[in-house]
């Protein structure tokens, strides 16, 4: 049997794991039970946590975020993962990487330092909101962005679209799915165009010209937004594409590429299937690469990328073994 090593904040690893969400320690429980030595380190700022609830997790459904997250360090705690609650500030490169030695170092914000063969970034995004009074304060709530998140819960209610970028006419669609009262606030984004408004007009979608200036709000639920001129728009809640603005800051020192998201609507960090990004030994999964996945599509992708790392770190494993027998 192969021992396995310790591997507390300061130790070196096999596999370090930055974000612990369900990405995450979905890729940790995947290592864990192959018998790497891993640490996940967490900032503990999940982009869902203004939510009451997940949805769309097939037997989790409407199951709080944290208590997700609690069943999951409590698994792969169980497997030997490490968890440390803190941030991650620097990456960089020491080692020699012909003889395959070559090591991630990582500078944590307490001051301690790890080495690890494999680093894992699943550190998810920040959602950047429209800079509109009383927004903020409803999001998660009645001010939603997910139609397969939280589209269930407003059904039936006036829904405002709040228009951004083009991305909106996709939104409003989607969102008339769930509910025949709905609104196309153009606020900010791109004029219609004839045949725009004549399939809104054709789905019975009211369109309101005018800039949002503030949500309103009373006794704690959405009651309307108002607008630059003055005009009121009653709403029950309120659909916003908010920008994606990945947790990348991290990559920066060891070269691994952000990009515009193809949806226009904020950058991400881009991988191949497996979760794999341009530099060698560092993998992604998660929001910080998918800015679409719910919790169930990121922790696959951990699953996926949790996989795909242990099968390079075992090509590494044989490759040195020879060398050192010759």
């Amino acid at each position: 049997m192969t021992a396995r090593a310790p591997a507390p904040a300061g130790r070196e690893v096999d596999v370090l794991i930055v974000g612990g969400g369900p990405a995450g320690l979905a890729a940790a429980l995947v290592l864990g039970r192959s018998r790497r030595t891993v640490l996940v380190v967490d900032a503990g700022e999940p982009r869902n946590a203004p939510a009451a609830a997940m949805h769309s997790f097939l037997t989790r459904d409407g199951t709080p975020p944290d208590e997700l997250r609690a069943i999951a360090r409590t698994e792969v705690a169980g497997y030997g993962v490490h968890l440390h609650d803190g941030r991650a500030v620097t990456a960089s490169w020491v080692g020699d990487r012909s003889r395959h030695e070559e090591r991630f170092r990582v500078e944590l914000q307490d001051g301690a330092t790890v080495l690890a063969r494999r680093l894992v970034v699943t550190a998810g995004l920040v959602d950047e909101l429209p800079q509109v009074e009383g927004l903020a304060q409803r999001w998660g709530r009645d001010v939603v962005h997910c139609p397969y998140c939280h589209g269930w819960e407003v059904r039936d209610r006036t829904i405002g679209v709040l228009a951004t970028s083009p991305v909106a006419l996709h939104h409003v669609g989607l969102f008339r799915q769930l509910s025949d009262r709905v609104v196309y606030l153009r606020h900010t984004g791109p004029e219609l165009d004839a045949d725009q408004a004549a399939t809104l007009a054709a789905r019975d979608i009211e369109v309101v010209e005018g800039e949002v200036v503030a949500v309103e709000s009373a006794d704690d639920r959405l009651t309307g937004v108002c607008l630059a001129d003055g005009r009121r728009v009653p709403l029950e809640a309120l659909a916003v594409a908010p920008r994606f603005a990945a947790r990348s800051d991290l990559l920066a020192g060891l070269g691994v590429p952000v990009v515009d998201h193809p949806s226009g609507n904020g950058v991400h960090v881009p991988a191949d299937p497996m979760g794999r990004t341009e530099v060698a030994g560092v993998w992604v999964a998660g929001n910080v690469t998918d800015p679409m996945a719910q919790v169930i599509a990121a922790a696959a992708q951990g699953n996926t990328v949790g996989a795909a790392v242990n099968a390079d770190l075992v090509t590494e494993d044989m490759t040195r073994a020879r060398v050192v027998a010759c």
